[in-house]
């Protein structure tokens, strides 16, 4: 385990910084490109140690994939061109891996083990196997297949319409991955639209999908073909800068070629109701996904509620608007976020705990948060819990704090960022 003592009460944060790839799209790119026919060429491809997971899985399926940094190249032979693996498929922390992996291996014809950390071990998988079951897969785990490992036997698909009884971005896409292998219409219906990229990386990769309304649709059979991805910058990860130069006094921040895909912007959303100081500019490169520079200052904050239909897009930056919360005036709440209980941690409980050691009036409900602001925060022994965004919002809290902090398993911050805390402190102005 590692231990990390941490900045504490700076003054200002100044500078600029291009924060890694998105972990989503570097994921979808790995995979599509796996299935594709052709070359595929991903560029700002983010090496944080989930997607290099879903690298390790896809070379076992016999795939050439070969990594310069953060630029990867991968030589697809098209879906029936996977192999079956000689060894378990092994996703480390990731749950974008398995759950989007069982929508691919569920149609091969081959059977695949997979299984991941303690941390994947404790994630609920019917929300995947049950509707990959109605198409024909044939998944079985622990538990009646709920945890981890899992077994997929490969089977004849055909396509279902489905309504998924929680908005999630990764059952929707493991969902149309197998439809895309299935007999027929597969349809997807949300209830709330959650991030699109899967979408969007189909029709990159010169396939076809349909949305009308909540509902998504694909048809069996196509052929993909590789093409060239450049990576937009995580706006997962600056979420954490943005919320640094925000409540970190005299700071003026510029992030640049961040993702802005308006399913993915509901961070965007709550810095503009608590009255933050930012301006964005469009990014004018190469991307088939909307982008742009930030540049955010220090500003006065009031208290939002967030809930409803932005939940699904700002539900991986909950814990660092929950800090966002502590400084701002007046009680913000947080809710019908239920969803962060199956999180690499339960979210809820674990930022409500962890802040409150550094002296945060907050509060768990069923479903989310309430804070009490504007606090000072003090210091002392802090965990990440082997969660990333655990361990990112907590160094940023101790730029607030009066006291020594220190935080406990922060190797966990690798997971989606392995440079964070030498771009952050390269901010620093004392």
């Amino acid at each position: 385990m590692s231990v990390k003592t941490l900045m504490t009460n700076r003054n200002t944060l100044e500078g600029q910084v291009k924060v890694p790839g998105d972990k989503s799209i570097s994921h979808r790119a790995v995979m599509f490109g796996s299935i594709a026919n052709g070359i595929t060429r991903i560029e700002n491809f983010l090496p944080g140690e989930d997607c290099l997971s879903t690298i390790s899985c896809f070379r076992k399926l016999g795939v050439n994939i070969v990594r310069n940094g953060s630029d990867v190249t991968v030589i697809g032979k098209g879906v029936d061109g996977l192999n079956q693996p000689e060894d378990t498929l092994y996703v480390g922390n990731s749950g974008t891996t398995i759950r989007l992996m069982m929508g691919i291996l569920s149609g091969l014809p081959f059977t695949s083990n997979l299984e991941g950390d303690e941390s994947i071990a404790r994630r609920p998988m019917t929300r995947v196997t049950l509707p990959l079951g109605k198409m024909g897969a044939s998944i079985t785990g622990r538990n009646n297949g709920e945890f981890t490992p899992l077994t997929v036997k490969g089977r004849k698909l055909h396509g279902i319409t489905y309504e998924l009884p929680v908005a999630s971005a990764q059952v929707k896409s493991a969902i149309l991955l197998a439809g895309l292998q299935a007999e027929g219409e597969t349809n997807v219906v949300e209830p709330v639209k959650t991030r699109d990229h899967t979408e969007r990386m189909i029709k990159q990769f010169g396939g076809e999908v349909v949305r009308e309304g909540h509902s998504v649709k694909v048809t069996g059979g196509q052929i993909l073909k590789g093409t060239h991805i450049n990576v937009p910058g995580d706006i997962s990860s600056a979420a954490f800068f943005l919320a640094a130069a925000a409540i970190v006094p005299g700071s003026d921040v510029i992030l640049r070629n961040v993702g802005l895909n308006p399913t993915r912007t509901g961070i965007i959303d709550v810095l503009r109701a608590m009255g933050a100081d930012f301006t964005i500019e469009p990014y004018e490169g190469e991307s088939a996904e909307p982008a742009g520079d930030i540049r955010i200052k220090h500003s006065k904050l009031k208290s939002t509620i967030v809930e409803g239909d932005l939940i699904p897009r700002l539900i991986d930056e909950i814990p660092v608007i929950a800090l966002l919360a502590t400084q701002a005036e007046g009680t913000t709440v947080i809710k019908d976020a239920v969803e962060l209980k199956v999180k690499e941690t339960n979210r809820i409980d674990t930022v409500v705990n962890e802040l409150k050691k550094l002296g945060a009036n907050i509060e768990a409900s069923d479903d989310g948060m309430i804070i009490q602001g504007k606090q000072s925060l003090d210091g002392g022994t802090v965990s990440a819990h082997g969660d990333h965004r655990i361990g990112m919002m907590l160094a940023i809290a101790a730029l607030l704090c009066k006291q020594d902090v220190i935080l406990e398993q922060s190797e966990a911050v690798a997971v989606s960022y392995p440079g964070f805390f030498d771009d952050l402190y390269l901010l620093v102005r004392k």
